[in-house]
């Protein structure tokens, strides 16, 4: 399983971006190793459905301090990766990294992990409700499954 300090370090080794942006960019890392490897979550930091999509609670604190700037990018040593864990996060990135942070929260805001989690709450209302690794996998496999067929 991989450090989410390392993987949210990849993503700001490929450019520079804002802290919600790379909360979005380790959710959909994290998805899709869970969709692609049967369950098995690339790391094992819990994901939250908080108010502007998904966040992981234990990164918030190290990237908070940029508030809406963009964090710089980062020199990082992608040896301490594991191989599958890279072709996803490239993956990921080139899926998802030309969207900014808010057009990725509109995109989680859209998809049914996060809309689970929250359940009925406003959308203001916190919330710490976890989503879960078969949560997403359940979505993400239907998503992949049905892109197949298109």
């Amino acid at each position: 399983m991989e450090n989410v300090r390392n993987v949210a370090n990849w993503f700001l080794s490929q450019s520079s971006m804002t802290h919600k942006k790379v909360q979005k960019l380790c959710y959909y890392a994290q998805a899709w190793y869970c969709t692609l490897y049967d369950g098995t979550p690339l790391f094992e930091d819990e994901i939250q459905a908080w108010v502007h999509g998904p966040v992981i609670v234990s990164l918030y604190p190290i990237f908070f301090v940029y508030c809406w700037s963009e964090i710089p990018k980062k020199e990082f040593d992608a040896s301490v990766l594991s191989n599958e864990a890279i072709e996803v996060l490239e993956a990921v990135y080139n899926t998802y990294g030309g969207f900014t942070g808010d057009q990725l929260e509109s995109l989680t805001h859209s998809e049914e992990p996060w809309k689970v989690a929250r359940g009925d709450l406003k959308p203001w209302e916190t919330c710490s409700t976890p989503i879960s690794c078969s949560a997403m996998r359940e979505y993400y496999a239907r998503q992949y499954a049905q892109s197949q067929n298109d």
